[in-house]
């Protein structure tokens, strides 16, 4: 009979009874955990790679699509209604024939809603008529694609300068004294872009620089407050590149080609502008050979052009008269000492120099002290026989001699 440990250690006597072992998984709880989501993660991949939803992760605009009826025999609904009605309500409102229906898009970032009519037997066309109620007034005809994105072009004879010039009483600002105020860099910094948009007049021109996370939204909300706006391209100045405009900056050391490809990017950063400017380039604005492609090209394009009269030399004047293109060059930096008593005093010249030359031009940064105090002068202008207008209508008033 066979000993074991355990009965040698037993004492005299005594049987004991040996424990039964708890039985144990294979594994803990935590390794079960990690491999419930291992497998909820694994679902997961597999449902996004094979679901067939190319939209997937995208932003969605919910569209409700309704049949419009027409309404019973009301006389009071047949009465003309007087009252004047928002341009992108109005395109809805039309009476519609039974083939058509009204859709109603909604913004999927704003909430905002926009009806707009479209014909029952051409879905397609959906698309079309949506585009203009939500770009707020550019004119699709006045667009080409370029690989960029879409940029200014003439079409039917219009141009963009006169599509997008802002309104003004030419027949009255041919007979007295004008002034057109330019603020530009805006675009980058939504602040103080915002307080030019809203504290100026909107007979000020506001010009944007191509950058920015979003400067074709300040753009047309500029344009909503019916400023005239421009488009600011940047060109060398003669200490690039420690001193840089920025990116696509055109380069007197690149060829035609090139710079025009830069350009388009510029022009294709957003819509709904007269013209364009220059940013800095001191140097490239002095170079014959690699301006004359560029201002050649803006007019081909139906824009007008302003200098910002930084470079004396510059040859814009001369290349924009060979084109006969809408130009001007402004008089004064507003603002090139940016203090109160300096800006008050380049305002004053600004203004002798309307009464005696019938036209002047300033420049302003957005600078809060900038925009207080050209709000204070233009607020007593007119009552001193000077007119403020945009640009647009400055420069026709020079080409008109």
């Amino acid at each position: 009979m066979e000993e074991t440990a355990d009965d040698l250690s037993t004492p005299l006597g005594q049987k004991t009874v040996r424990k039964k072992r708890r039985f144990r998984l294979p594994f803990t709880g935590i390794q079960a955990l990690a491999v419930v989501l291992g497998l909820i993660l694994v679902a997961f991949v597999g449902f996004a790679i094979f679901n067939d939803n190319p939209l997937g992760g995208e932003p969605i605009a919910h569209i409700a699509i309704r049949q419009t009826t027409p309404p019973a025999s009301d006389k009071s609904a047949a009465a003309p209604s007087t009252a004047p009605e928002p341009a992108a309500k109005s395109v809805a409102k039309q009476a519609a024939p039974s083939d058509q229906k009204t859709i109603t898009v909604i913004d999927g970032s704003s909430g905002a809603r926009h009806d707009v009519v479209v014909g029952g037997n051409a879905p397609d066309k959906v698309e079309a008529d949506a585009v203009p109620v939500m770009m707020a007034g550019i004119d699709q005809r006045l667009l080409e694609k370029s690989r960029y994105g879409m940029i200014p072009v003439i079409a039917d004879g219009l141009k963009p300068f006169t599509a997008y010039a802002a309104e003004a009483d030419r027949v009255k600002a041919a007979k007295m004294p004008i002034v057109a105020i330019v603020v530009g860099g805006l675009g980058v910094g939504a602040a103080k872009t915002t307080d030019a948009i809203m504290k100026l007049p909107a007979a000020v021109t506001l010009a944007f620089t191509p950058y920015g996370s979003d400067p074709g939204k300040l753009a047309e909300r500029a344009r909503a407050q019916r400023h005239e706006i421009l488009l600011q391209i940047p060109m060398e100045p003669f200490d690039y590149p420690d001193n840089d405009p920025g990116p696509q900056t055109l380069l007197t050391t690149l060829g035609a080609e090139q710079n025009l490809d830069r350009m388009y990017w510029h022009l294709s950063r957003f819509q709904g502008y007269a013209g364009i400017a220059n940013f800095m380039g001191a140097r490239f604005v002095t170079a014959d050979a690699v301006m004359q492609p560029i201002v050649r090209e803006a007019a081909k394009r139906g824009l007008g052009y302003l200098d910002d009269g930084s470079a004396p030399r510059s040859v814009a004047p001369a290349l924009a008269a060979s084109q006969a293109m809408p130009f001007a060059r402004a008089d004064f930096t507003i603002d090139a000492v940016p203090t109160s008593t300096e800006i008050d005093r380049t305002l004053a010249k600004l203004e002798s120099l309307a009464r005696e030359r019938g036209t002047a031009v300033g420049v302003a940064s957005a600078l809060p002290i900038s925009i207080e105090r050209i709000g204070v002068w233009i607020k007593t202008l007119e009552s001193r026989g000077i007119m403020l207008v945009p640009l647009t209508t400055a420069m026709l008033k020079s080409k008109s001699g």
